[in-house]
């Protein structure tokens, strides 16, 4: 006999329910630490309906003494009394055991997925938004959460209820309960064929409300930009189009979710009458204790009222399955930088560094942002790196911190591979401080001790003196204490440099990095900055980046990078001497103003 093969469509269809039902599998590892209580409450819900099966039993005992005659029906409704007292204890345990297995295993999500995020790289962040990412962290976590705790529950019920109630309909009445079969079928196409669309809705809205989130978030991290130009309008006009394409999804939803709130209801309901129109005949012929029909349709209502909420329960499978897949997504990325260090790199980084024909390709771009890079730095030197927009100046930066991973033996510190060094032990001694200014929403004492917040206060204040903060701070009513908001908004884009500038020289590091840390300070606070990392760092390697010739002129040895390559080296009078792209912009720098030269820099002249 030939069997036909199923359509695409239907396979797609029968394939996105299992591969949600995968997504969910794959929650074991989170569960199993936790199974003891798990099961001790799906025991617990067993238990309770085999109790509340006992009611049934008991009032048709009880109704069928009272139509012999008999009265004395204490027994009976004792032990209904001591079944409901227990029910009620059973089911408050089940419920507390399985909730706080839900709160456990959400809890160790989140903390799993803000580890994992932690150690990824630029092409992740890239990729990623960090609203999408706020969004698995909060809400799709919730919904597995919201799945183990309340559709867990419902689902074991259903089970529980079906099988305890069909067992005690078959011993009341076998006939009757082959009448509730014909509609099964109908039942189980219906939500089979609604599962599909519910998952499918649940992923739209899942991507929806990331959108939403990254709109927020990208709002809001901007929103001084957004004033400043007079695009209020604009945004909210932006957000007004996330937001409804989120509550038109979700409102899609609502209506597959209702559906199934409708019509397995009233599935239900003719089944009930199917039941009364054929068991009341029963009785008419008194083939049918009156007491036992009572108790099988007590059980048919057992049965069929855990249906009536199984489009909700589908709803919370299918929701919580996209999100375990999102969960998932993320948790199955590679980390970019594998932290796997050699028992021969040194404990302690003395400064020397070396890079030996770097290159360097970020992914999806076919020009290198590298070509070729060699030089040295001697412990104790302080090196000046120059160059256009564009010419690779940051990207080589993280190469030296491994915030982009450099090929193997490119890159030494103390003669020692770059990679061989724990991570941990890398960043903390090789000190950088970014371009960007990034200043958390706590007080600016916490701040500047970021990475050890047991520093003496003295040493803040000789931090904050030697980047030229001390008077600023000491202006502020609250001192150290000053609250500087979302990303240091209430700073201005100097006194946010310098307080960055301030983190990475309390750290004393072998090696400090700066990129381009003075582009929002004045030359005469310029000026006072680079005299105090001359005189702290005199004995440990510096190496910055700056688009000013007041700047580079500092460092023993100045480099200049053009199209990821260096084309010049050496001190600033040999460069000035030699008359190359060097010495045009220190010309330009004197005669022209720096600001016009910027921005001559900027545009790539």
């Amino acid at each position: 006999m030939q069997t036909s093969k199923p359509t695409a469509a239907a396979a797609s269809a029968q394939s996105k329910p299992l591969r949600l039902l995968a997504s969910l599998w794959r929650l074991r590892p989170f569960v199993t630490p936790y199974k003891v209580g798990l099961f001790s409450g799906i025991g617990a819900f067993g238990l309770a309906r085999i109790l509340e099966a006992m009611v049934p039993v008991q009032t048709a005992l009880a109704i069928n003494k009272m139509a012999e005659g008999n009265f004395d029906i204490s027994n009976e409704v004792s032990i209904i009394i001591l079944v409901v007292i227990v029910r009620y204890w059973a089911i408050s345990f089940a419920r507390f055991s399985v909730r706080r297995v839900a709160l456990k295993i959400s809890f160790n999500l989140r903390q799993r997925l803000f580890s994992d995020l932690q150690r990824q790289g630029s092409e992740f962040f890239s990729k990623y938004s960090i609203g999408d990412m706020m969004t698995r962290a909060v809400a799709d976590i919730s919904l597995i959460q919201r799945l183990i705790s309340g559709g867990t529950v419902l689902l074991i019920i259903m089970v529980y209820a079906t099988l305890v109630g069909f067992g005690f309909m078959l011993y009341y009445s076998p006939m009757l309960t082959l009448l509730l079969l014909p509609p099964l079928p109908i039942i189980y196409l219906y939500a089979t064929r609604s599962a599909v669309a519910m998952g499918k809705a649940s992923a739209q809205v899942q991507e929806r409300l990331s959108d939403l989130g990254t709109t927020t978030q990208e709002n809001l991290s901007g929103i001084r930009t957004i004033q400043a130009m007079v695009q209020e309008e604009n945004e909210v006009r932006r957000f007004g189009e996330a937001n409804q394409s989120y509550a038109d999804i979700f409102y899609r939803q609502g209506q597959i979710n209702s559906s199934m709130a409708a019509w397995l209801p009233t599935l239900a309901a003719i089944c009930s009458l199917t039941i009364l129109g054929y068991g009341g005949q029963q009785v008419l012929n008194g083939t049918l204790l009156i007491g036992d029909f009572v108790a099988f349709f007590m059980f048919v209502n057992m049965v069929v009222q855990p249906f009536k909420v199984a489009g909700f329960i589908v709803n919370l499978f299918q929701r919580a399955g996209v999100a375990s897949r999102r969960l998932f997504e993320v948790f199955d990325r590679p980390e970019e930088i594998i932290d796997a260090p050699k028992s021969s790199a040194p404990e302690q980084i003395k400064g020397r560094i070396d890079v030996t024909d770097l290159s360097y390709t970020y992914a999806g771009s076919d020009i290198p942002a590298l070509d070729g890079i060699s030089f040295s730095v001697a412990k104790g030197e302080s090196v000046a790196i120059m160059g256009r927009v564009g010419s690779g100046k940051t990207t080589l930066l993280k190469q030296l911190v491994r915030l982009l991973d450099p090929p193997p033996g490119s890159v030494q510190l103390d003669r020692c591979n770059v990679a061989d060094f724990p991570l941990a032990v890398l960043r903390e001694q090789v000190a950088m401080v970014p371009q960007d200014p990034f200043l958390f929403a706590e007080p600016l004492k916490d701040n500047l001790t970021y990475d050890d917040p047991n520093r003496a206060l003295a040493i803040i204040w000789d931090a904050a003196t030697s980047a030229d903060l001390k008077n600023t701070i000491e202006n502020f009513p609250d001192q150290l204490d000053t609250l500087v908001g979302e990303r240091g908004v209430t700073l201005s884009g100097g006194q946010k440099q310098r307080a960055t500038l301030a983190r990475g020289l309390i750290r004393n590091a072998p090696v400090l990095i700066l990129d381009d840390c003075f582009s929002a300070v004045d030359t005469e606070t310029e000026e006072h900055i680079l005299g105090e990392l001359k005189r702290l760092r005199a004995e440990q390697t510096t190496i910055l980046v700056s688009h000013r010739i007041s700047t580079a002129r500092h460092a023993d040895r100045i480099l200049v990078m053009d199209e990821g390559r260096i084309i010049e080296s050496g001190t600033h009078d040999q460069l000035v001497a030699g008359g190359g792209y060097y010495a045009e912009l220190e010309r330009v720098q004197r005669e022209g103003g720096e600001e016009d030269d910027l921005e001559r820099l900027r545009a790539g002249s």
